[in-house]
């Protein structure tokens, strides 16, 4: 479909917030203590938040974002269909636009799924 490898995506990013950390170690330390506070279980579960998650990343349009989210989904068991009723709520929230990365988000659920494209 389109040529992003969210596999690739996820590892530069990485490679590229690892420098973050030694530049602005505070900083990064607190994201991470709130993203690791906010995807905990509690009322909803980790894999509900971790969905909500890339329904947000689809809505904003943030590729490293989707990619960051879906795989955690998929970490925590996220089927293609919870994936896929996932996508249908963030288009409904951004029309045309979360459309077109909805897509891109079941793109990156395959990839990190290992599954093809149907």
């Amino acid at each position: 479909m389109s040529d992003k490898d969210y596999q690739q995506i996820v590892r530069d990013l990485t490679g590229v917030m690892r420098d973050m950390h030694k530049g602005i170690p505070g900083t990064m330390q607190g994201f991470a203590k709130l993203a690791d506070t906010a995807k905990a279980a509690g009322a909803l579960d980790a894999k509900t938040k971790e969905l909500m998650a890339v329904a947000i990343s689809i809505a904003l349009r943030c590729d490293g974002c989707i990619g960051f989210h879906v795989r955690g989904a998929v970490k925590l068991g996220a089927t293609r269909a919870e994936m896929l009723d996932t996508i249908a709520v963030a288009i409904m929230m951004n029309g045309g636009p979360g459309t077109v990365y909805g897509a891109y988000a079941l793109e990156a659920y395959d990839q990190f799924a290992g599954e093809t494209s149907t």
